[in-house]
């Protein structure tokens, strides 16, 4: 029986919805179709549960076919439990930035969801591609509808700020593709596989010479090229700079899926390619990056405090967050990569919902100076409830989604360096400062010269808005509460990569073989049922 491509098809449906929008006379129906389209995707998506093991580290729903043969370059698709959650958050957002861009994109309305939908394709791609050549390809598609729509969507800086964003990441990838070149060559050569190869997993098996002497031995040179890359891309201190431009500038959509998907391709990278490819590299250089990390929590935050701008207040706790997620994925430990997973995920849903609350009070006032407001809870209780939920997820309070994923990467780095912990310890009071301190200026106090306006009452959330946000809320009481259910999925697949980073291997799961054992799964416990009814029957 044939593999069904499910991994393909959540790839490129994105894509053909694109083409169909791009076709369709004119801007109106493009909304309700994009909304259809991306609840089908989301819900293909899910599908994954059916077919993925999560008892197995190995990669699964592989789809392999040849590419350029004479350099080894195939499409080469796969999912585990490193990629697993970043698919459906990818999928899971879509939709939610669909009906929270309703309002706020009034212009090019077809051309915007297009781009939306293509970037869309291009961050699933980075997630699933197996093939070094294929993420390289992936990766670099997702700059062209991002500049877009920063740079016609965004503000009055736009220009500025997607040249910025531009240049930065493309500098770091120039210096990825060329160490993937050499890697190539590399596993060409007789001391290394003997062939031409841009098979991730056969890239694993490769032996580069390391000396812990010096910088200009291979792996650490491969190690550093392609760490620039992905360290750009998360945004790491202190090549940070371009982000807070990217955000305040981005129109709201864009800011959601820049920090809610786009960010991770960075973090994803470390954890992919750099950390399994460069074992001995990781292991001996990995103390900057956890030093990088933890200045960048405390930096993020510092600064966060004294911006004026709401947005730009989030941007700068993107950084701060996003040090953690880096520090658990440094800690070299298994507490610290869980952590730092289900960071990327809480990060996210926090930050994203962020945005979107700052979008839909800015659509009312066309104002982000947090001194122009003060009072809004007095005028708009549903939206300060729900700001103030997303607010406590994103400082970490016990009970939410934030508070699991900071406490495994503190664990994590104490283990790996007490120092580096208590540094990341002093960034969860920051974060509680400048978070709270800014929902109580905003919120409460006189009503500020935006919110007394009495020609322009401010309305609170409407039906639509409610939507919005209502099953992010949902996640972050979920993940908070309930962990498990998600660390579950990706467990197997990190215990197997902490434990064997010096001579990383990772087999492949078919789906048949997936669909075999889940069936054997649900048989066994069906019998294991009927024996228990049995034996209480007895026992009557």
């Amino acid at each position: 029986m044939a593999q069904m491509p499910l991994l393909s098809l959540i790839v490129f449906m994105p894509l053909i919805f694109a083409a169909l929008m791009a076709l369709m006379p004119g801007d109106r129906g493009v909304r309700p179709m994009a909304l259809v389209a991306s609840l089908l995707q989301f819900g293909v998506s899910l599908l994954l549960f059916k077919y993925y093991d999560a008892a197995t580290p190995a990669l699964q729903l592989v789809e392999q076919h040849s590419w350029i043969p004479e350099f080894g370059i195939s499409y080469f698709i796969g999912v585990d439990g490193i990629s697993f959650w970043l698919i459906l958050l990818t999928t899971f957002l879509l939709p939610v930035v669909v009906l929270g861009s309703w309002n706020a994109i009034d212009k090019k309305v077809k051309a915007f969801h297009v781009a939306l939908f293509a970037l869309q394709t291009a961050m699933l791609g980075s997630f699933v591609a197996m093939d070094l050549v294929l993420f390289y390809v992936f990766f670099e598609l997702s700059l062209v509808p991002m500049y877009f729509i920063v740079g016609i969507w965004g503000g009055a800086r736009r220009v500025y700020a997607t040249m910025k964003f531009f240049i930065y990441t493309m500098a770091g990838s120039v210096l990825m593709l060329l160490a993937i070149i050499y890697l190539m060559f590399a596993a060409r050569d007789t001391e290394g596989l003997g062939y031409f190869t841009a098979n991730v997993l056969e890239l694993y098996k490769l032996k580069l010479p390391f000396t812990a002497d010096g910088l200009m031995s291979p792996q650490a040179l491969l190690f550093f090229a392609f760490s620039a890359a992905f360290a750009i891309k998360v945004p790491m201190f202190p090549v940070h700079t371009w982000l807070p431009d990217a955000h305040v500038e981005a129109p709201t959509p864009g800011s959601v899926v820049l920090a809610g998907v786009m960010l991770k391709m960075g973090t994803y990278g470390f954890v992919r390619f750099v950390i399994p490819m460069f074992p001995e590299a990781a292991e001996h250089f990995g103390w900057i990056f956890l030093f990088l990390g933890a200045v960048g929590i405390v930096y993020g935050a510092l600064v966060a405090m004294v911006q004026p701008d709401i947005k730009k207040l989030v941007a700068y706790s993107s950084v701060s967050h996003m040090g953690y997620v880096m520090l658990g994925i440094f800690a070299m430990n298994t507490y610290g990569m869980t952590g730092a997973l289900y960071q990327m995920l809480n990060h996210g849903i926090s930050t994203g919902a962020l945005f979107l609350l700052v979008g839909m009070i800015y659509e009312r006032t066309h104002s982000r100076e947090i001194e122009k407001y003060g009072g809004l809870a007095k005028v708009l209780p549903i939206y300060t409830i729900i700001f103030f939920i997303v607010t406590l997820s994103s400082i970490a309070v016990p009970m939410t989604n934030g508070f699991v994923g900071e406490f495994l990467i503190l664990l994590g780095s104490f283990q790996a360096s007490q120092l580096m912990g208590a540094i990341a310890v002093t960034g969860v009071i920051f974060g509680a400062v400048y978070m709270l301190w800014m929902f109580k200026r905003v919120f409460f106090g006189e009503k500020g010269e935006l919110v007394s306006d009495e020609k322009h009452p401010l309305h609170d959330l409407s039906a639509r808005e409610i939507l919005v946000m209502a099953p992010l809320i949902v996640l972050v009481f979920w993940m908070g509460l309930v962990p498990n259910h998600f660390l579950s999925y990706s467990k197997s697949s990190i215990d197997h990569l902490m434990q064997n980073k010096d001579a990383y291997q990772l087999g492949v799961l078919t789906m048949e073989d997936a669909t075999k054992r889940v069936a054997a799964t649900i048989e066994m416990e069906t019998v294991t049922a009927k024996a228990t009814t049995t034996e209480a029957g007895v026992a009557r």
